[in-house]
């Protein structure tokens, strides 16, 4: 059942407007009776993503994606349904009100507290790194490596008493159940004797915040003061687990702050570590991020996409920072994003922490001077001696180049970045055309790209006279009715979208009555037909003889349905013989019948 019920979903949707909520995050502007823009959600230089106020939905004809405002936050703010539903209560101050079994209010219930859990020991934290003497370890760290009190504060940074057990007693003596500690990963139960204590000791704290800016996990720092009995000692980095609220593959350090600063000429940039981004946040660097972990997932990236599509990648220049560098390669270009590699002439070993500790904003100035192109850093190895490489040397190093290439989605990308690594390995430019049509041919090749899975609206989805009969039926409520009522069931093809749903709609409308365009997302079962539907929203409806055209589709489904049994009976009546006459008989009158079908298809009127 629904976590929400129907009249609070509409309650909401109703209050928030399509055009003010896209519009807070997209440039939207006027063109007639739409609104448009660049799409989010693919690379595009002329804007092809519509909003139209009046039926309240969005629509890309570039590349097929659409839905209402509630579809937009999902796509926008790679979030589940029930949490889109849940941001655009907030956003419109609406209370949230739950339907169904128990569970599905228990399980809010428990990512409501697990928040307030998480904000009261962020409290508790602060505190005891500004003025409690276990927190001296902690202050005498961040002094050295100067972070200020305005990052501390901005930040949220707190201390971890050395402690075993000083989360376990502030959770007793604030209430907070210890199971609920337990879940957050807070504290820790030893399976010998059941005793509870806490997983983080004498170190400096870290809150991790999601996209509104909630504190939903923690990452310590390893201290002096790290206690030399706990089990996580030697670990310099020591995470929440994930939880209800936090999942480190879906979240970046600082996005919640960076995303409102990045744009044309302000790229997001990407450090290896939570203090890295800290770091560049202190100096002025405002759009640094950081993944939750060593390495950057799929996820992650799409959503930095979504935001903004240019992103600069700063990681150490020793051969771990350089090696993860190269693996972040690929899943950008995947992902839709224009990488820059920000280096340092001459340094051997560049720690983005320590740079900007001594040079401040002004360093950055430096590295951007120094940077490379994508197709540039990944060459870097070769370009020392790259007159002495032998033709069939530069051959392999293209082949292998590109097959980082051919991740990227856009044919024009792939193109563009195959001739700038023919232009630095000193290789005709024929060539990158040449090579991108080889792997057209050989699709077989494994190291050909795996195109993306898309919601886009196949052939089969819209071909055929269901798809035709839907968009009447979405643009005109009375010969939604007529249909209902006239067009047989089995007359209808379901084995693709546009049919599966048809059918639906006409049931709905034939046996339990019809609620409105506006409610029609709760019979929607798949992003197919949601797609669909968006798409044939977006189609302008025509001013022709609407019944006219619709008698057209249904006679076209009586044919297709009765010309194969017509034609079946006719090979039935052949062969028979003299002695089967009953069957015989049987035979002539079913195909006297379809016979006067066809010559008298149904017609429809808005009388119907």
């Amino acid at each position: 059942m629904a976590h929400f019920s129907d009249n609070f979903r509409e309650k909401v949707r109703s209050s928030n407007d399509i055009v003010d909520v896209i519009g807070a995050a997209l440039p939207l502007k006027r063109n007639g009776s739409n609104f448009v823009c660049l799409c989010p959600f693919h690379k595009e230089k002329s804007p092809s993503f519509n909003v139209n106020p009046g039926k309240q939905i969005f629509h890309c004809f570039g590349c097929q994606v659409g839905g209402d405002v509630f579809k937009f936050i999902q796509m926008y703010e790679n979030i589940s349904f029930p949490e889109a539903i849940e941001r655009l209560a907030e956003r419109a101050r609406i209370p949230l009100e739950f339907e169904g079994p128990s569970g599905n209010q228990e399980s809010r219930g428990a990512k409501d507290a697990l928040l307030k859990l998480h904000e009261a020991i962020c409290l508790r934290w602060q505190n005891c790194l500004a003025q409690e003497p276990t927190g001296q370890n902690a202050r005498d760290y961040l002094a050295k490596r100067g972070v200020g009190p305005d990052a501390v504060k901005e930040f949220r940074l707190g201390a971890a008493p050395e402690a075993w057990d000083d989360t376990v007693n502030w959770a007793k003596a604030k209430g907070f159940d210890l199971g609920l500690c337990e879940l957050a990963g807070l504290v820790i139960r030893k399976a010998e004797t059941g005793r509870q204590y806490d997983r983080f000791r004498g170190r400096l704290m870290i809150p991790i915040r999601d996209h509104q800016g909630r504190v939903v996990a923690f990452t310590a720092r390893q201290l002096e003061l790290t206690p030399a009995d706990d089990p996580a000692r030697e670990a310099k980095y020591v995470n929440s687990p994930e939880t209800p609220i936090f999942t480190k593959s879906n979240l970046l350090f600082n996005l919640d702050r960076a995303r409102s600063h990045v744009g044309e000429g302000h790229p997001f940039v990407l450090v290896e570590g939570q203090l890295d981004a800290l770091r560049c946040w202190s100096i002025g660097l405002k759009t640094a991020i950081a993944p939750q972990g060593t390495s950057i997932t799929e996820g992650q990236l799409a959503l930095l996409r979504r935001y903004h599509p240019q992103v600069e990648c700063f990681f150490d220049s020793d051969s771990a920072g350089q090696k993860a560098a190269l693996r972040f390669l690929p899943m950008a270009l995947k992902a839709g994003l224009e990488v820059r590699f920000l280096m340092l002439a001459g340094a051997e070993k560049l720690d983005p922490d320590l740079l900007f500790l001594e040079k401040g904003l002004a360093a950055y100035a430096e590295l951007q001077k120094g940077s490379l192109s994508a197709m540039r850093f990944v060459c870097q190895p070769y370009l020392p001696k790259i007159k002495q490489i032998s033709a069939e040397e530069k051959s392999r190093i293209y082949s292998s180049t590109a097959d980082i290439i051919l991740q990227s989605e856009s044919e024009v990308v792939q193109r563009q970045l195959l001739e700038e690594v023919a232009h630095i390995l000193e290789l005709p430019t024929s060539t990158a055309v040449a090579f991108l049509e080889r792997r057209k041919l050989f699709k077989d090749n494994p190291t050909f790209r795996i195109q993306p899975k898309r919601t886009e609206i196949t052939d089969s989805q819209k071909k055929g006279e269901e798809a035709h009969l839907l968009f009447l039926c979405l643009h005109h409520e009375s010969l939604l009715h007529a249909l209902a009522s006239q067009l047989p069931h089995e007359w209808i093809d379901p084995s693709h979208t546009a049919g599966s749903l048809l059918d639906r709609i006409l049931a709905e409308a034939a046996h339990n009555g019809w609620t409105g365009r506006d409610n029609l997302d709760q019979l929607l079962e798949t992003e197919e037909e949601k797609t669909l539907v968006a798409s044939l929203l977006f189609e302008a409806a025509a001013d022709d003889d609407l019944i006219k055209i619709a008698n057209e589709g249904l006679r076209s489904l009586q044919r297709r349905f009765l010309e194969p049994r017509q034609r079946q009976i006719e090979l039935e009546i052949a062969s028979k013989g003299t002695d089967v006459e009953s069957d015989l008989l049987s035979l002539l009158k079913q195909r006297a019948e379809i016979t006067r079908q066809l010559l008298h298809p149904p017609k429809l009127s808005l009388g119907s």
